[in-house]
């Protein structure tokens, strides 16, 4: 077992390498944390996951390979008691929802991370959940709504999310069907769901909708 006050150790996954190497730095200056090893990829830190068994992953969002709530699952198959602190550029509560329901024990933003990502970890660590202060009483509120008074991007499930994200991307139906692994039938499924909470009629509004409220 760990002695309390040993560094924890950490998996630090990014595909932008400066990035991860200047929060590699901030980390292991601060004497807490102790960098097992560095990923670039979802297969990368998966793999760095299984062989150096660390107390705590710390994931960016969105890797080429696959993103965070993917991964996610992956990740705690292979190891049920991992922490996972995900990073994201974005500002927008529902980046944050979707990687707590996926499992997730935390979420900080990146403009945030200098300042923040050490308290995260100790605090993921700790069996707590962490979420960046700046967003931390809205994405609370939102969990304590019942999902039947939801509207707007309140009322998308986690998938349905996603969704709206690949086709803001730009993503055709059959492309989002692929990234999402899931069939073209189920797609529109999902595309008819999602035009009728947001109340727009075509894909074109589903891009300004999702342009305008901060999901690309």
């Amino acid at each position: 077992m760990t002695p309390p006050n040993a560094p924890t150790r950490v998996v630090l996954a990014d595909d932008h390498e400066m990035v991860r190497h200047a929060l590699a730095r901030v980390l292991e200056d601060s004497g807490k944390v102790q960098i097992v090893a560095q990923a670039g990829s979802a297969g990368e830190a998966l793999a760095a996951v299984e062989a150096e068994r660390p107390e705590v992953a710390v994931l960016d969002y969105s890797m080429p390979d696959q993103d965070a709530p993917g991964l996610i699952e992956r990740l705690l198959g292979v190891q049920p008691d991992l922490k996972i602190l995900v990073l994201t550029v974005h500002d927008n509560i529902h980046y944050a929802i979707r990687v707590l329901e996926s499992g997730a024990h935390g979420f900080i933003i990146k403009a945030s991370a200098v300042d923040e990502l050490v308290d995260g970890i100790e605090a993921v660590r700790r069996g707590q959940i962490y979420v960046s202060s700046s967003m931390s009483h809205e994405v609370m509120n939102h969990l304590r709504r019942p999902r039947r008074d939801r509207v707007g991007l309140d009322a998308l499930s986690p998938r349905e999310f996603d969704f709206l994200r690949w086709i803001a991307a730009g993503k055709t139906l059959q492309e989002a069907s692929v990234e999402m692994g899931i069939g073209t039938s189920t797609a529109s499924t999902y595309r008819t769901r999602v035009m009728e909470k947001l109340k727009v009629s075509s894909t074109a509004e589903l891009i300004r909708f999702a342009i305008e409220h901060g999901v690309v």
